[in-house]
């Protein structure tokens, strides 16, 4: 039986509370502890509808006495390029395509954010799932990060002197692999998006673990993890 991952993206100082909130008290309901991307450094004019929250890293604080992961996502979430990387899911990026100082000067701008709130991230997505070679040498440059929650695969691989978590769906879905990480964002859910998640929680909770942060086991990607992104993205 594959086990799941919930990932939740975009927590900043300018999200929309009431939503995220939900979020929380849904995932409390079921035991779920999700993996939390935060923006160190929020500059994106979409969030810009959202109120200013002073509160958001306490909030922070609480999410990680509560067991829940947080990762660095990104670092101001503003796409600067039109490239796809090496997960092309989406042909923007705020990485992908620019120079190695650019990005491990963002990763150290990032970094900094975060351990002024008292906090070490180890793991990294960037926003539309887009990021580069060089995206991955800033990280070990620049950081104690050592997980990329990104790539399409069958279960966790090592490579290069990271790990990856590959993240799959961006709903919960039964799905055959053995590690499957659905993404949401929770600042645009509708009603319709909680009830159907919770439907979904309320059947499968018990395959939901925690974010795996404490991974030791260095399996390498594999023809089977190639064939599975290869179909992911002929349909996409």
């Amino acid at each position: 039986m594959g086990k799941y991952i919930l990932r939740l993206d975009d927590a900043c100082e300018k999200w929309n509370k009431q939503c995220w909130e939900r979020m929380e008290l849904l995932l409390k309901k079921y035991n779920v502890k999700p993996l939390v991307g935060v923006i160190p450094n929020c500059e994106d004019p979409q969030m810009n509808v959202y109120p200013f929250d002073n509160s958001f890293w306490g909030i922070v604080e609480k999410w990680l006495e509560n067991g829940w992961e947080i990762a660095m996502h990104g670092y101001n979430h503003v796409y600067c390029s039109t490239e796809g990387g090496i997960n092309p899911v989406n042909k923007k990026s705020e990485f992908a395509g620019l120079s190695l100082n650019c990005q491990m000067e963002k990763i150290e701008k990032g970094i900094k954010v975060f351990n002024n709130h008292g906090i070490d991230p180890k793991v990294f997505f960037a926003p539309s799932h887009t990021f580069d070679n060089n995206t991955l040498i800033a990280i070990k440059e620049k950081s104690n990060i050592c997980i990329i929650s990104d790539t399409i695969a069958w279960d966790i691989y090592y490579d290069n002197g990271l790990y990856f978590v590959p993240q799959q769906s961006g709903k919960v879905r039964k799905l055959p692999f053995k590690i499957t990480t659905f993404c949401y964002h929770p600042n645009n859910m509708e009603d319709y998006d909680f009830n159907y998640l919770e439907t979904f929680l309320s059947k499968y909770n018990s395959q939901f673990i925690p974010f795996p942060s404490g991974i030791n086991i260095k399996r390498k990607r594999n023809k089977i993890d190639d064939f599975i992104s290869f179909c992911y993205f002929i349909r996409k």
